[in-house]
């Protein structure tokens, strides 16, 4: 018994509406279902068609031989060793970062601590108390006109005295 669908659509709504017409015919124009029964396919057992490519790999697998066994071992090995050694690389370069890290922490606390030193030391030291020193315990004076000689710039930052002044 076949059973056929016609669509029509319903002027008042627009939505589609269907009909079946049931026809005792072996085959009927349009579309047709075929009747099946449900307890018959339930108790069917299924069976399940393999594509060429899973035979293809299920026989491969079957045929894996001692040598490719082994290669496949020896390369698991291999890939096994560098990665094991890129992370040791990886944890010596942190390793190296960190330490970097506090060295340069060191330093710019010990330039810090300079400073301020170079500061302190700055601020100490009177210069005019160094020229009472200097004078009256230490006997100097400044120098007289005549004790001053000008050698003429030649360009340069720096005079190089290669022979005696003349007085």
């Amino acid at each position: 018994m076949a059973q056929t669908v016609r669509s029509r659509q319903s002027r008042s709504t627009g939505k589609s509406e269907y009909r079946r017409s049931v026809s005792r015919s072996a085959y009927v124009a349009g579309n047709t279902v075929r009747q099946i029964d449900v307890v018959e396919e339930i108790h069917k057992p299924r069976r399940q068609e393999l594509s060429h490519a899973v035979k293809k790999n299920r026989d491969k697998a079957v045929y894996m031989n001692l040598g490719y066994v082994l290669f496949l071992t020896a390369s698991l090995i291999v890939a096994g060793v560098v990665l094991i050694g890129y992370i040791r690389l990886q944890s010596e370069i942190t390793a190296s970062v960190k330490h970097i890290a506090a060295m340069e922490s060191t330093l710019n606390s010990l330039k810090v601590s300079n400073d301020e030193e170079y500061s302190r030391i700055e601020s100490s030291v009177d210069l005019d108390e160094i020229r009472r020193i200097a004078i009256t315990e230490l006997g100097m004076t400044y120098p007289d006109q005549n004790q001053i000689v000008t050698i003429p710039d030649e360009g340069s930052d720096y005079v190089r005295q290669l022979a005696d002044i003349a007085e």
